[in-house]
């Protein structure tokens, strides 16, 4: 993604301030001219630039400042609220709600990505449990309903569109009224894009609107345009009651910051990114979250969204052995069945803290998803009882061979596997069983944590000995250094034997999900 480049330049800009002895104008106007120089390199408006650097001289007055790393943290929190404040269009987006049907209209010139995003949002809302169906009133562009039938029946979504009919307002009566007949949560209707025949464009959507009485209507823009986004999400606020906005290709030009920035001016809510092309491709936006992702602080709110979307509180029998300390190879082969569902790896990666952009170069994330898939055969390959072991039957090596031959991978694929097992085994044998800290919680406890990771009471926190607890938790992960080595491993640069280290993500994983509830308070909740 082109905005981590944006990001890199932002954190090294911070980093090296604080390998300055001296803090002072000097080293503050230095800092500025490259975080600014940076931002209009990714096409943010000269004005706003400007703006920010005179806000971030107003809230910090060197001078007045005590030791140099109290100067440090108080600019390093001063650029990044600005950051946050660039991007903030500072109003809350209308959002669909559970027990209600909900229409929403999406509007857009052609070429934007607008039938593509169409698929991606009712993909993230079928995510969530609600019942979602798409309709294309898109009669203008030729293939329009083939593309969105294709991408409906990929994701899995009831669609509804004619090949014969050529009113786009009676495809939408039609199809609006045929999904709340059968009682949908969500229908989201695409409508003809355009070029240059504005009036004919804003004619057709007043009236679809007319017809089917949306909720809302997104508009979804072009992110390579951008400041040019300023001009066009003006000209759409004043004909059409735009509710929110969408800004797609995000991954691919370094425009992006400069698209949203300039929407941001215009007090238009943004509500999702696009960031690629694949169903998982598309990022709720929150200000905080999006910059602290950028400048690789990770996104903690995002990576609980994701865990939570995966409804692990499902897996019983999994929770139960997590507790005890035991740790099969069926519940690693669960919990890579999870990963799989959460998207792109480097994605999810990019929420981690401590995680950086430069670290995120050298990760190939269709490499890893490959090599889960391979992990997932060769757990297809076992029997019942291998997959309900501690994986020491494989000690046979008849066993291994089999397995092999059966899931088409070298033997040492398996102990690559093998042994990434037994690493996040030990960590859940220390952090389970009566003497580990989630051994020490109630059942209950561990239940409610499972339900939400996002929030946990001072109740079950205390429940694992208080802060001093979580620290002691860490600590038996091998402290800091421990989970970097864990990070490293993840990213395939640690891992043992020939098949890297992608397999330990699974147990990482599911540990992030029971950390989480002692962890959320650090991202800004959506």
């Amino acid at each position: 993604m082109v905005l981590n480049e944006l990001g890199a330049r932002i954190n090294s800009a911070l980093q090296s301030l604080s390998k300055e002895s001296v803090i002072d104008d000097k080293a503050l106007d230095a800092l500025l001219r490259e975080i600014c120089g940076a931002l209009l390199e990714s096409d943010v408006n000269v004005r706003l630039v400007q703006q920010l650097r005179q806000n971030v001289k107003k809230k910090v007055n060197v001078d007045e400042l005590a030791s140099s790393s109290n100067k440090r943290k108080i600019i390093q929190t001063a650029v990044f609220d600005e950051l946050c404040s660039l991007v903030d269009p500072g109003v809350e987006p209308w959002k669909p709600r559970k027990g209600r049907q909900n229409v929403i209209m999406f509007v857009g010139l052609q070429g934007s990505g607008k039938t593509t995003s169409c698929t991606k949002l009712a993909a993230y809302y079928k995510r969530k449990g609600m019942k979602v169906g798409l309709v294309c009133a898109d009669t203008f562009r030729a293939g329009a309903f083939d593309q969105l039938k294709q991408n409906a029946s990929r994701a899995h979504i009831p669609y509804y569109g004619s090949y014969n009919e050529a009113d786009p307002v009676q495809i939408a009566m039609e199809g609006v009224a045929k999904f709340r007949k059968d009682k949908f949560d969500l229908i989201i209707v695409d409508t003809s894009g355009r070029h240059k025949q504005e009036a004919e464009l804003f004619a057709e959507m007043e009236q679809i609107a007319a017809a089917v009485k949306p909720d809302t209507t997104i508009f979804v823009m072009d992110g390579t345009i951008g400041q040019a986004a300023d001009a066009q999400a003006r000209a759409f606020k004043e004909s059409v009651d735009i509710g929110s906005i969408i800004i797609t290709k995000m991954d691919g030009h370094a425009k992006g910051g400069g698209a949203i920035s300039a929407v941001a001016a215009t007090n238009s809510p943004i509500i999702f990114i696009g960031t690629g092309e694949h169903m998982h491709d598309l990022d709720r936006f929150s200000a905080r979250p999006f910059v602290s992702k950028m400048l690789g602080m990770g996104d903690i709110s995002g990576l609980v969204e994701t865990v939570q979307d995966l409804h692990l509180e499902k897996n019983e029998d999994m929770m139960k052995n997590i507790a005890k300390g035991v740790f099969t190879l069926k519940d690693m082969r669960d919990q890579l069945s999870n990963i799989l569902k959460m998207g792109p790896l480097s994605k999810i990666m990019g929420m981690m803290p401590g995680v950086s952009p430069e670290m995120m170069q050298g990760f190939d994330a269709d490499e890893s998803t490959r090599r889960l898939r391979s992990y997932m055969c060769i757990f297809d390959s076992m029997t019942e009882a291998e997959l309900n072991s501690d994986g020491h039957v494989f000690d046979d090596e008849k066993r291994m061979h089999r397995v092999a031959r059966g899931s088409g991978v070298r033997p040492v694929e398996i102990q690559a596997l093998l042994y990434q097992h037994r690493q996040f085994g030990q960590i859940v044998k220390k952090m389970g069983g009566p003497k580990g800290m989630l051994g020490k919680m109630n059942p209950n406890a561990m239940q409610q944590m499972a339900k939400n990771p996002g929030a946990m009471n001072p109740n079950m926190l205390k429940q694992m000995g208080g802060m001093g607890g979580m620290q002691k938790m860490i600590q038996q992960m091998g402290g800091m250094s421990g989970v970097q080595n864990m990070m490293k491993q993840m990213m395939g640069g640690g891992g043992g034997g020939g098949g890297g280290g992608m397999g330990g993500m699974g147990g990482m994983q599911e540990m992030m999900s029971q950390m989480m509830g002692g962890m959320g308070g650090m991202g800004g909740r959506r």
